[in-house]
């Protein structure tokens, strides 16, 4: 089934609880899910992440991170980071939600923000934390066929890992699992 802008607007109105509470040991972060009508319909922006940054190097992911204490909310944090990371000013996104917070095996909590870019404007990528930014169609994700799942150990307990792979790119982790939430939540009001 085809995901439209509409789709995504119904999934996620008045969608701005959080539903985990922060423990002392977890470092807050947030993300931006940021979601384009582009040439195949519905796209996902995504970064890939240099071998620089101190978490997570060289994978894909959302633009995003740590939490500031200046930061008035967790959406001032992803738009904060968003432009830091691809110079997307703050107010070119229409923030239409958040989605359920996912703690990381090495201790975040992300709460993902997700807002749409009417269009995608002139990136301006930070070298030191971002290596490129592309597009892919939410259709991608949301055919069953483009993922697979492994369980890795992790602490002593198995956990689930999603992977699409997509042209030359591996989406996997909290990334992948955040577009499962997002589709998760999106199916609801079709189904």
């Amino acid at each position: 089934m085809t995901i439209s802008e509409s789709d995504i607007r119904v999934a996620l109105q008045n969608a701005f609880a959080r539903k985990k509470d922060h423990q002392p040991y977890q470092k807050r972060a947030a993300v931006l899910v940021p979601v384009i009508t582009g040439t195949t319909g519905i796209e996902i922006l995504l970064t890939q992440r240099t071998d620089l940054v101190e978490h997570h190097k060289n994978q894909i992911s959302f633009p995003g991170g740590t939490v500031d204490n200046e930061d008035k909310s967790i959406i001032d944090a992803a738009l904060r980071e968003t432009e830091e990371e691809l110079g997307i000013p703050s107010d070119c996104v229409e923030i239409l939600g958040i989605i359920d917070e996912v703690t990381t095996p090495s201790h975040f909590l992300i709460t993902p923000v997700v807002g749409i870019l009417k269009s995608l404007p002139r990136l301006r990528l930070n070298q030191i934390e971002v290596q490129r930014a592309f597009t892919v169609p939410l259709a991608f994700f949301d055919n069953e066929n483009n993922m697979r799942v492994e369980y890795h150990e992790f602490e002593g307990k198995k956990r689930e890992v999603y992977f699409y792979e997509y042209e030359d790119k591996t989406i996997w982790g909290v990334t992948a699992f955040i577009i499962r939430l997002l589709l998760r939540r999106i199916a609801e009001p079709r189904y």
